[in-house]
């Protein structure tokens, strides 16, 4: 791993992250206690080891394989799955993965369980179907907080991804997420990516998934 390159690009995530603090801070956010996943989709060996070096241990990704191929040269990270799961890849992803974000069906419960005993999990809801998103209905996200501690799983939370709109539209999104973490008595709100992530917090957000913002732009792949 080249040294010098690590370096710059550690001090550049570092400047980042004490903006992004500071935004949290304005928009009512404790700094502290928001906690940030470095979302390293898309990006290099070199992304991933320069959130880690600046203090982002918390890193998340979209697709298995660039999950596996990163976690093996970063032991210090704690991997979040963030993407649309195949229940299939679970087996594979089980040894890295230290909260599961995306579940959003009972079958993706069902691998987790059997691969993953005990694994904190949240419930990813979603305000309307999306080809190629994942998420589930509000009354399907409270039948999989049930399944999932009847499986000796841990639902710590929920998690969304607020469709593009007017300032208003997504607000009321996350709203809607909050309003239903506080009926199951969930601490966890993962919601905010780079886009939206003051209004998340303004609406109760405490977990952010920050690409772009964070990392810079990776080209092909949005963060």
């Amino acid at each position: 791993m080249d040294q010098r390159e690590l370096k710059r690009r550690t001090a550049e995530v570092e400047a980042r992250l004490a903006l992004i603090r500071r935004k949290v801070a304005d928009a009512g956010g404790d700094p502290d206690t928001v906690r940030i996943v470095a979302v390293t989709k898309g990006r290099d060996q070199l992304a991933a080891a320069a959130a880690v070096a600046a203090g982002l241990t918390e890193l998340g990704e979209n697709y298995a394989q660039e999950l596996l191929g990163k976690a093996s040269s970063l032991e210090e990270a704690r991997w979040h799955f963030i993407g649309n799961l195949q229940a299939n890849k679970v087996r594979r992803l089980a040894p890295h993965v230290t909260l599961w974000q995306s579940v959003d069906r009972t079958r993706l419960l069902s691998e987790i369980a059997r691969h993953s005993p005990g694994a904190e999990v949240l419930v990813q809801i979603a305000d309307q179907a999306v080809a190629g998103r994942g998420g589930c209905d509000l009354a399907t996200a409270r039948r999989l907080v049930d399944e999932a501690k009847g499986r000796g799983l841990r639902p710590i939370g929920l998690m969304s991804m607020a469709l593009p709109g007017p300032p208003g539209e997504v607000r009321r999104q996350f709203r809607q997420l909050r309003a239903l973490a506080d009926e199951l008595e969930l601490p966890v709100r993962s919601m905010g990516t780079s886009s939206d992530f003051t209004v998340a917090v303004e609406e109760g957000a405490n977990l952010l998934r920050l690409g772009r913002v964070l990392l810079g732009d990776p080209g092909a792949l949005p963060g």
